[in-house]
């Protein structure tokens, strides 16, 4: 098998001190089911990832797959058990995304959290933020915003809160913010240095300039790369693997680098 796409990104944020430098690996949207991304594929991905000295690990949500039904699912937990193997000297950190909630049936017909991939993740030594925040070694906020679709395909039946995620940050030092879908990004307090978000597979069909897929309301402004508002920074991930349909035009799968210098 090739190696993954390495997308790298070497940043400035105005909100970021300088000479603090952070090199960030990013795991979004894997979206683990045969024939597309099988576990032997997603172990040799945990590898390519632990080989590039991130100082820490973010995964973006979206962890399984189905593609019209005709996806084989694989356990949660065995895809859990691969990721655990993940390893950074400042930890391995993440959010769920919208799949992970949809997937969990009991939950969905519940209307209301926790969703089990949460338990299972932590279980196996995976901290999953939601709708909350931690200091990493002094030296930065992490916080972690809660699904904005959670419960159908719109933001207004999320599980997210925003001033909840950031309550308990460090106003002394600079924060990043972790969001699966970059549809938030818009909304945020003029105080955070970079968001990270996924979702979007980075349109995963580009035809000349055209992507007909766009999964919800902003992502297609926000569809891949890095945007600027004001103070505030954003980096989409065009993530590993597929949704809807398997396949991939002008978007190789990626696991993405981000170097804050």
């Amino acid at each position: 098998m090739n190696p993954t796409f390495i997308k790298k990104w070497q940043l400035q944020p105005q909100l970021w001190p300088r000479g603090e430098n952070l090199r960030i690996a990013i795991v979004a949207d894997p979206h683990v089911g045969w024939p597309m991304m099988p576990i032997w594929r997603l172990k040799n991905m945990v590898a390519e990832v632990n080989s590039l000295n991130a100082d820490i690990i973010i995964l973006l949500g979206d962890y399984r797959a189905r593609f019209f039904g005709r996806t084989t699912a694989i356990e949660i937990s065995d895809v859990a058990r691969e990721l655990s193997e993940l390893s950074a000297p400042l930890g391995v950190f993440g959010v769920l995304g919208n799949h992970d909630w949809w997937d969990d049936k009991p939950t969905q017909k519940r209307g209301v959290g926790p969703c089990i991939t949460t338990n299972i993740f932590e279980s196996h030594g995976l901290k999953i933020l939601e709708n909350n925040s931690i200091e990493i070694d002094g030296r930065f906020n992490l916080a972690g915003l809660g699904d904005q679709c959670a419960f159908g395909r719109t933001t207004k039946s999320g599980v997210h809160d925003l001033k909840l995620a950031l309550e308990n940050i460090n106003p002394k030092l600079p924060t990043i913010l972790l969001a699966h879908e970059p549809d938030i990004f818009e909304e945020i307090p003029n105080s955070i240095a970079l968001t990270l978000s996924g979702h979007t597979h980075g349109g995963q069909i580009n035809l000349f300039g055209w992507t007909p897929f766009a999964p919800s309301r902003l992502s297609r402004k926000y569809i891949y790369g890095h945007y600027k508002n004001g103070a505030n920074e954003l980096v989409v991930s065009a993530g590993l693997g597929y949704s809807g349909f398997p396949l991939r035009i002008g978007r190789p799968p990626e696991i993405t680098v981000v170097e804050l210098i």
